[in-house]
């Protein structure tokens, strides 16, 4: 059986784990600290630290890049899912950037505010200095006051997305790719804390959001 390890709030991981729910077939989920890498290193014999990461038997499989989307591959052809048809071969990989790096550092920005809500206690102080190293001292903070700038930023990204559902019930055709799954877990991140909505302003993708919380392979 399949088992996804992952951190349960981390947007990369939600894409991961609603395309094994779309599949319909079994699978386990291990969740990891967010300060521990350990397990991960252990089990990809030192060669990967990162989250999502799949166990499939004695097969481990991890990105080797951050443009790679070997996981989701991996999971498409076992499961036979056709998340990444001919047809939109490179638009796909233009997309999926656009929803990893624009979209994804706002909504991981947004989701860090309330992030003494989700991480355990005893992993704040190094989940915070994580950031900081990463983004330079009260990050958080700052991100506090920016907050209704952020959002604004989203709604503007995500008028993109908004237009493509004009005359389709997903991002690129009648049945959902991978960009739908992407876009799903990224905003996974956002809407994580209960704390967020997505943009009133943009009905069609609230549509598309509510079909892909229920959608089914069939």
């Amino acid at each position: 059986m399949v088992e996804l390890i992952q951190i349960e709030w981390c947007g990369f991981c939600i894409v991961q784990r609603k395309i094994l729910e779309y599949s319909g077939k079994p699978f386990k989920v291990k969740n990891i600290p967010t300060t521990d890498r350990s397990y991960i290193w252990k089990i990809t014999r030192n060669r990967y630290y990162q989250v999502p990461v799949i166990k499939d038997g004695k097969n481990v499989i991890f990105e080797t890049s951050n443009e790679s989307q070997i996981i989701a591959k991996y999971i498409d052809v076992k499961f036979n899912l056709g998340l990444f048809p001919k047809k939109f071969a490179g638009l796909q990989n233009l997309i999926w950037r656009h929803i990893e790096n624009d979209v994804a550092i706002i909504c991981a920005k947004l989701n860090d505010i309330y992030f003494e809500e989700f991480v355990p206690k005893n992993e704040r102080l190094l989940y915070l200095r994580h950031k900081e190293r990463k983004y330079g001292i009260g990050c958080i903070e700052e991100w506090k006051i920016e907050q209704q700038a952020l959002l604004m930023e989203l709604e503007k990204l995500l008028w993109y997305y908004e237009q493509m559902l004009s005359e389709r019930n997903f991002l690129l055709d009648e049945r959902p790719v991978f960009i739908d799954f992407d876009l799903y877990g990224i905003l996974g991140m956002f809407l994580f804390t209960n704390h967020y909505k997505l943009p009133s302003a943009h009905n069609r993708l609230i549509e598309w959001h509510k079909r892909m919380d229920s959608i089914k392979l069939i």
